[in-house]
């Protein structure tokens, strides 16, 4: 989808991001993957479905913080709407879910003959992974999503301010980013704060903290 996008024109490739058991951040738009994974097809996770609290919400069924890298990488993607999009079927369990650096690895291969490609990912519950979140055998996640993104982008050597924007609905960790995270690893990167309606789909991190 990220090498169509960007062939058909696209100037940034958007990946939203959730972290594995050993701290990998996979492309993901959920920490619950059995709507984009057949990982409910595999008897040896069967085990490992379980319900949590997911930013105040109940949600059953299997979780990236629950899965090292390698277990993840023999799960294989499949369409999440498929009444929506049939299409899209066609794919299902022909691609495994990609790290973040795989991302940022497409990002620079595409980036030839006078065409750059930026990058504008997503950190997804990251109060949930620094903070409240605990993996099946009850120990804390205990993840900043903003420091392994950056951590991430550093190793890679795709540090460019003009290539990258880091957005997030919620705000402690954008405010960690900029006062910490970055200066340490001495880095700048745009940051965008996303928004909803305050009172009907609340930033995570103030129900958090308040």
């Amino acid at each position: 989808a990220c090498r169509l996008a960007i062939r058909q024109g696209a100037d940034f490739i958007e990946p939203d991001l959730v972290a594995t058991k050993d701290g990998v951040l996979v492309a993901r738009h959920e920490n619950e993957i059995s709507g984009t994974t057949d990982v409910a097809e595999h008897p040896e996770f069967a085990a490992r479905k379980a319900t949590k609290i997911i930013d105040g919400v109940a949600l059953t069924g299997w979780f990236t913080e629950d899965f090292t890298l390698a277990e993840l990488k023999t799960l294989r993607a499949k369409e999440r709407i498929p009444a929506t999009r049939p299409d899209n079927t066609r794919y299902d369990g022909r691609f495994q879910v990609p790290t973040f650096a795989e991302v940022v690895r497409l990002a620079r291969h595409e980036s030839r003959g006078g065409r750059v490609v930026g990058l504008y990912p997503g950190t997804q519950h990251p109060t949930y992974f620094a903070s409240e979140g605990r993996r099946l055998d009850g120990t804390p996640i205990d993840v900043s999503l903003g420091a392994k993104l950056v951590e991430t982008l550093v190793a890679e050597g795709f540090t460019d301010p003009d290539r990258v924007f880091i957005q997030s609905f919620e705000v402690a960790n954008l405010i960690e980013l900029e006062t910490s995270i970055m200066p340490q690893a001495r880095v700048s990167f745009p940051l965008v704060q996303l928004y909803d309606d305050l009172h009907g789909a609340k930033p995570h991190d103030f129900v958090h903290n308040l």
